[in-house]
């Protein structure tokens, strides 16, 4: 598989230019986030909510229905459904990319027949159906696809992660799921991979695969990197509430930035806009 990243991102009608990290904004529609669980549970708060972060600078909107936080339980289907679509068919209209994240298929399917422009899989499309129905969403509406790296399932990640070297693991997981896309047929331009942070991983984990996300670009996909407001931020800055760890949060997704991420899936949208705008200011060469 190529090293070389494609230029750009093809996520249903819009292309997405790649030469700039892209900040995808977090619209939980969950009351148990481990982030913001609670807050935009209903559909005219998660909406609003949507519309501020694009206001603040969102390239993407990534909208969630399931909580994966360490321990969740699966939720029902029809719950699911209930959060999730009033919520996209109101997004769609913005002119942004919208994301769903899901693992279920009958979301994906349904969420594509609502608009949306990517499909975004903590379990990166393995689970029963969720291949074929997003192999359908990518070669007939163009849809992008996501795909994450997770060690277990959410309820059980957490307990004891073990990797002899996480970083080639982890990329060598990316590497094969890729590939299975693409012998299915979907474009390179279509895929992006996400390391999976917090996902069955330590303190020390994330920090590896953060200092080493280059090794991960290698793949020739853009790389997601979803850093924003998590344990091993509050580990290494001693925030205990997730809300207060804004600032770690920031460095978090520049350091992710710097080391080849291409999209920084984030909460704290105008502040790491902010961010990425001074340090592509000191970084590309004026003329």
């Amino acid at each position: 598989m190529p090293s070389v990243q494609p230029c750009f991102l093809k996520a249903g009608p819009f292309v997405l230019p790649l030469g700039r990290p892209l900040i995808m904004g977090v619209v939980n529609v969950t009351p148990d986030s481990f982030s913001d669980g609670g807050d935009f549970a209903d559909s005219a708060s998660a909406i609003s909510h949507a519309r501020r972060l694009v206001e603040e600078g969102a390239d993407i909107i990534d909208i969630g229905g399931e909580s994966s936080r360490p321990g969740a339980a699966p939720l029902p289907l029809e719950d699911e459904l209930r959060r999730v679509l009033p919520v996209l068919e109101a997004c769609v209209p913005l002119g942004k990319p919208v994301s769903v994240d899901t693992c279920k298929p009958e979301v994906m399917r349904m969420a594509v027949e609502a608009g949306a422009a990517m499909l975004n899989d903590i379990w990166a499309f393995r689970r029963e159906g969720a291949l074929e129905a997003a192999t359908a969403a990518a070669t007939r509406h163009g849809v992008a696809l996501c795909l994450m790296h997770m060690q277990r399932d959410p309820a059980t990640m957490q307990d004891d992660p073990h990797y002899e070297d996480v970083v080639a693991e982890v990329g060598a997981f990316l590497r094969q799921r890729t590939q299975v896309l693409i012998d299915a047929g979907v474009a390179r331009d279509q895929l992006v991979v996400d390391p999976g942070f917090g996902f069955g991983k330590t303190v020390a984990h994330n920090l590896a695969l953060l200092r080493h996300l280059a090794r991960i670009a290698e793949i020739g996909m853009p790389v997601l990197a979803g850093l924003s407001r998590k344990s091993t931020i509050g580990h290494v800055t001693g925030r205990s509430d997730p809300k207060d760890r804004q600032a770690g949060s920031v460095a978090a997704a520049l350091l992710a930035a710097q080391n080849g991420a291409t999209i920084l899936r984030v909460h704290d949208v105008a502040a790491t806009r902010d961010a990425l705008a001074m340090w592509m200011a000191v970084t590309t060469e004026q003329t």
